[in-house]
C-alpha cells in the first residue's frame, strides 16, 4: 500500500493541472525510470507496471542467478546464495524478479522524484498549451481582465490561462477595468523559456475581419467574402468585400439598414470609422472606390512602378486625402498602389526647376521631393501639404517653409 500512498502524494495536485490520470501515470513511469538509471546505472532490467484505475504502480528488478563470487554486475546479476534467500529452489541461470519498494530509493531520491514529476507535468501542460493556442492564431478569443499594467493588460481565460494584450496591440482609446471581458485575436504564441506567452491583438486587420464573420451572417456562411482589410486602429478602416451571388449586395448586407449591422463592430473598435467597398479586379475602378467618399474624375496607372495618378476636382481633394491623410493612406494600402493626387483645372504657368532654389533650400530636402517625382516649383505647389508629409520623410514645418519660398519666387 505504500506505493499507492506515495503516488497519491505525488499526484495530489493533478486536478489543478488539467491532466488525466493515464497521462499522469505515463509521466510517472518516465520519472521513475530516470530515478532507476541514477541509482542502478540502467533501467533495462526493470519492469514498471502501471495501474491507472487504482493509481498504483509496481517496480520489479530482474536479475540472473550466477555462482557465488562470480557477480560482475550487481544490477543485472545475483549470487546463488542471495537468490535462495528469496526462493530456496533457484538454480544458476534462472531469472529472479524482486519487487523494489519506493522507500528503497532513499528519501533524497523521493524528493527529487517529486520535483522531477512536477517539472514534467509543467512541461506537458506547456506543450499542450502551446499547441492549443498555435491552432487558435488568427481566431477571436475572449478573456477577462486580470491585471492592468502600464505596458500591457494581463487577461485570464476560463481555464486559467494567462493571455497578454500589449499596449501597442490595444486600440488607442481602449480602457480596461479588472473583471471585464475583452475580445481580440490570438496573434502569436511565443515560448519564453519553457512557458508559452500568448499574445492577443485588437489592432490587427484580422480582428476586424473576424468581427465581420461573427456579426454578419452572410460572411459567416461564405455568401460574402472579405477580400482585404486595412486599418489605422481607432481612426479608420477600409474593408473590400465581394459576393459570388449577383443577387446579394455585399456592401449593403455588411452595413445593414441605417448601419445597423456594422454598428456593433464600430462600437467594439472604439468608434473606428469603417468604409465598406465593393471589390473589383478592375484596378482603376478599385482605386476609385477605395478613395470614397471623394469622387474621382479619372485614374492613370503605371503598372511597372505600382503608382497611380488620381485626377480630382479641387473641391474633392481634401475628401480623397482625408483627416490626417488617413483616407488616401488606407486606399493605397488596400489597392497596393502609391497614389498621387492631381488637381484638375489648374492652368499651367511658367515653372522653375527645384534645383534653382539650392541657395535657399537644402539639397537633401530637394532630393526628398525628387524621389517622389516632384522636380519643379509648381509640381510641389500643386500637391497637398498633408499628402507631401505622408509621401516624404519631411516634417510639415519644412514643407511649409519650402512652399513659402516657392510662392514668393513665382509671385514676383
Amino acid at each position: 500500500m505504500e506505493n499507492i500512498a506515495l503516488i497519491e502524494s505525488f499526484s495530489e495536485f493533478k486536478d489543478d493541472k488539467f491532466i488525466d490520470r493515464v497521462t499522469l501515470m505515463a509521466i510517472l513511469e518516465d520519472v521513475f525510470r530516470n530515478a532507476l538509471k541514477k541509482k542502478y546505472g540502467s533501467d533495462d532490467n526493470f519492469d514498471i507496471i502501471i495501474n491507472p484505475d487504482k493509481g498504483d504502480m509496481e517496480i520489479w528488478r530482474n536479475r540472473t542467478v550466477v555462482e557465488d563470487g562470480e557477480v560482475e554486475d550487481e544490477n543485472s546479476e545475483i549470487a546463488l546464495s542471495e537468490a535462495r534467500k528469496i526462493e530456496p529452489d533457484f538454480e544458476v541461470g534462472e531469472e529472479v524478479s524482486e519487487e523494489v519498494k519506493l522507500f528503497q530509493l532513499g528519501r533524497r531520491a523521493i524528493l527529487a522524484l517529486r520535483q522531477n514529476l512536477i517539472s514534467k507535468i509543467h512541461e506537458h501542460d506547456n506543450t499542450n498549451l502551446y499547441k492549443q493556442f498555435k491552432d487558435l492564431i488568427g481566431d477571436i478569443y475572449t478573456a477577462e481582465v486580470h491585471h492592468v499594467r502600464p505596458k500591457m493588460v494581463v487577461l485570464m481565460d476560463d481555464d486559467g490561462n494567462e493571455i497578454v494584450l500589449p499596449k501597442e496591440k490595444q486600440i488607442p482609446n481602449d480602457y480596461f477595468k479588472k473583471g471585464e471581458n475583452v475580445r481580440g485575436v490570438i496573434e502569436s504564441v511565443e515560448l519564453k523559456g519553457n512557458k508559452p506567452q500568448i499574445i492577443m491583438s485588437r489592432t490587427a486587420p484580422e480582428f476586424l475581419e473576424k468581427l465581420f464573420e461573427q456579426e454578419i451572417p452572410e460572411v459567416f456562411d461564405g455568401l460574402i467574402s472579405v477580400k482585404k482589410v486595412v486599418r489605422i486602429p481607432g481612426e479608420k478602416a477600409k474593408v473590400a468585400v465581394d459576393s459570388y451571388d449577383d443577387r446579394i449586395d455585399p456592401v449593403g448586407a455588411c452595413v445593414g439598414m441605417k448601419g445597423s449591422r456594422i454598428h456593433g463592430i464600430v462600437r467594439e473598435l472604439g468608434n473606428e470609422n469603417i468604409d465598406v467597398i465593393n471589390y473589383t479586379s478592375n484596378i482603376q475602378l478599385y482605386i476609385t472606390r477605395a478613395l470614397s467618399p471623394a469622387k474621382v474624375s479619372s485614374v492613370k496607372i503605371n503598372e511597372e512602378t505600382k503608382r497611380a495618378e488620381v485626377f480630382l476636382k479641387v473641391e474633392e481633394v481634401s475628401k480623397a486625402i482625408g483627416r490626417g491623410g488617413h483616407n488616401i493612406k488606407l486606399a493605397s494600402m488596400l489597392t497596393g498602389y502609391e497614389l498621387d493626387v492631381i488637381r484638375e483645372g489648374i492652368v499651367e504657368e511658367e515653372d522653375v526647376e527645384l534645383r534653382e532654389f539650392s541657395d535657399e533650400i537644402e539639397a537633401w530636402v530637394i532630393e526628398e521631393f525628387e524621389k517622389i517625382g516632384l522636380d519643379t516649383a509648381r509640381s510641389v505647389l500643386n500637391q497637398d501639404v498633408v499628402d507631401l508629409v505622408r509621401r516624404t520623410d519631411l516634417e510639415e514645418e519644412t514643407i511649409l517653409e519650402v512652399v513659402r519660398i516657392l510662392k514668393d519666387e513665382l509671385d514676383n
